[in-house]
C-alpha cells in the first residue's frame, strides 16, 4: 500500500508539479512568526487552530521554512489514518472478513486531488476524529459502561476542534450517536463532554495566561466564521473531484445492505458511519477555504462504503469491473484536473506564481494586503496582519480611536519596507492616522517606508 501511494504521490509532486498553494504559504509564514516569539492571534491574524500552529512551529524549529518537511509529515499522518481505518474495520469485524481492502481503498482516495496531500488544519485535525471513531466502534461491541473510551472519545473530538475549528461540528455527533446508537448514560455523557472541552480548556488557560485569551476567542472562535471565505475551488470542480467517490459510496451503502446480512453490531457501525457522512458533509460549511482538501475528513466514510461495496460483491465481473473502474477512475481525475488548471493557469488564487514584479519585497520586511501572496516568497511577513481577508475585514471596520490606536501600534512595532495595497484597504486606514502616513510614500499600489 505504501508503494501504491508512494508512485501516486510521485506523479502528483515531481511529474505534474503543482504549485505552492497560498495555504501552504500561511502555514509556513505562522512558523515562522511563531519562531520569532509571536502569539497566535494575539501577534499573528489567522484563524488557524492553535494546535496546528503549534505543529507549524515546531516544523520550523527543526526544518526552517520547509515545504518538503510539511509535505513527509502529511505522509504520515494519512498512512496512520488508512492504517488506523483499515484495523478499526477489522477489529470490530465490520466486514465478515479480514483484509485490507480499506488500506487500499484509502490509498486511492487521498490521491483524488494533490492537496489532501498537503500538510492541513482539516488533515491533522481529522486524524483525531478517526481515532474519536475508533472509540465509538468500541461501544458498538462492549455494551458495558466503558467510561474510558467514553473519556477518550470526548478528548479526541475536542483535540480536532483545536485543530480545525469547523471539525466543531463533530460535538452534536458526539451527542447525537452517542445518545441514539450507542446508548449513552446521562453520566457517560456528561463525561464525554467533560473530555471534550477539556482541550479547548487548556488552551483557554494557556492563552489567558498570555493575556491574549480575548484573541484567541474573537479571532479563532467567533471572527473567523464571520468572515469572507477565500473561494480557491469552484464548487463545480469540487463536485467532480468527489462525484466518484459519492456515487461508489452510495452503491457500497445500498448493495451492502441488500446483499449482506448484518449483526446488530454492524448495523450500528453502518449508523454511526451515515451520521458521520452527514456532519463530516456540514462541516464544509464553517470552513474560511473552499477547497477539496477540506473534504479529507470523509476519507474514513468513503473507505467504509467503498470497502463494503467490493467485499459484498461475490468475486466475478462485476466485482473486477467496479474494482478497475475505482482504481483508475478516482486518481486519473484528480490527475486530469490538475492538469487542465496548470495548463490553463486557472488556479488563480489558490496557487503562489511569482514573478518579476515580486522581487520588489525582496529581502525586505512586508505587508501584503492581497490575496497574491507571492510577494512572501523572498521576503519576511512584518505586523500581524497575515490573513488579508481577516485583516481587511478588521481595518475596514475600525471606527473608534482605541481601535485606531491598537491598529497603528501593531503596525509601528513592526513597520515593513513595502505594503502591497491592492484595494486601498492601507490607503483608507493612513487616512484615519496621519502621523502613520508620513512614514510611507505611495508608488502605485505599494507604499514604500521612506528612510529617516
Amino acid at each position: 500500500m505504501a508503494g501504491i501511494m508512494l508512485i501516486l504521490s510521485g506523479i502528483y509532486w515531481f511529474v505534474l508539479n503543482p504549485p505552492v498553494l497560498q495555504p501552504e504559504i500561511i502555514w509556513l509564514l505562522i512558523g515562522e512568526r511563531m519562531s520569532e516569539g509571536k502569539m497566535m492571534y494575539r501577534d499573528i491574524l489567522d484563524d488557524s487552530g492553535p494546535f496546528s500552529a503549534a505543529v507549524f512551529w515546531g516544523l520550523y524549529l527543526l526544518f526552517g521554512k520547509s515545504l518538503l518537511a510539511n509535505k513527509i509529515l502529511a505522509a504520515l499522518f494519512l498512512l496512520l489514518q488508512i492504517t488506523y481505518i483499515n484495523y478499526l474495520f477489522n477489529q470490530y469485524k465490520s466486514f465478515e472478513e479480514t483484509t485490507y481492502v480499506p488500506a487500499f481503498v484509502g490509498v486511492i482516495l487521498v490521491h483524488l486531488s494533490f492537496d489532501l496531500l498537503i500538510l492541513s488544519p482539516a488533515l491533522m485535525g481529522s486524524t483525531f476524529i478517526v481515532f474519536a471513531l475508533g472509540q465509538l466502534f468500541s461501544q458498538t461491541v462492549l455494551q458495558k459502561e466503558g467510561s474510558d473510551s467514553v473519556l477518550l472519545t470526548g478528548i479526541f473530538l475536542g483535540i480536532a476542534a483545536c485543530f480545525h475549528f469547523p471539525l466543531v461540528f463533530f460535538l452534536p455527533y458526539m451527542i447525537i450517536v452517542g445518545i441514539i446508537i450507542s446508548g449513552f448514560t446521562f453520566r457517560q455523557l456528561l463525561i464525554s463532554l467533560s473530555g471534550y472541552f477539556l482541550p479547548i480548556l487548556i488552551c483557554s488557560v494557556y492563552y489567558f495566561w498570555k493575556d491574549a485569551l480575548p484573541d484567541f476567542v474573537s479571532k479563532y472562535i467567533l471572527t473567523a466564521r464571520t468572515a469572507d471565505i477565500y473561494v480557491h475551488v469552484r464548487l463545480r470542480d469540487i463536485f467532480i473531484l468527489y462525484a466518484s467517490p459519492i456515487l461508489f459510496s452510495f452503491l457500497g451503502l445500498f448493495l451492502g445492505a441488500i446483499l449482506r446480512s448484518l449483526t446488530v453490531n454492524q448495523q450500528k457501525q453502518v449508523q454511526l458511519m451515515m451520521f458521520f457522512f452527514v456532519f463530516a458533509a456540514a462541516s464544509f460549511l464553517l470552513t474560511n477555504r473552499r477547497a477539496p482538501y477540506q473534504f479529507i475528513i470523509m476519507l474514513a466514510p468513503f473507505t467504509y462504503f467503498i470497502s463494503m461495496l467490493f467485499l459484498s460483491l461475490k468475486k466475478g465481473n462485476l466485482n473486477n469491473g467496479l474494482s478497475v473502474a475505482f482504481l483508475i477512475l478516482v486518481p486519473l481525475v484528480g490527475l486530469g484536473w490538475l492538469t487542465v488548471k496548470t495548463l490553463k493557469e486557472d488556479l488563480g488564487d489558490y496557487g503562489v506564481y511569482p514573478s518579476g514584479q515580486h522581487r520588489i519585497t525582496e529581502n525586505k520586511k512586508v505587508l501584503v494586503l492581497s490575496d497574491d501572496l507571492a510577494y512572501y516568497e523572498n521576503a519576511k511577513q512584518a505586523t500581524p496582519y497575515l490573513n488579508y481577508h481577516l485583516t481587511r475585514e478588521l481595518l475596514n471596520s475600525i471606527d473608534n480611536l482605541h481601535e485606531i490606536s491598537l491598529a497603528y501600534k501593531n503596525i509601528s512595532n513592526d513597520l515593513p519596507e513595502v505594503v502591497v495595497d491592492e484595494d486601498g484597504v492601507f490607503e483608507a486606514f493612513l487616512e484615519k492616522v496621519p502621523v502613520l502616513k508620513e512614514k510611507f510614500q505611495k508608488t502605485g499600489k505599494y507604499y514604500l517606508l521612506q528612510k529617516p
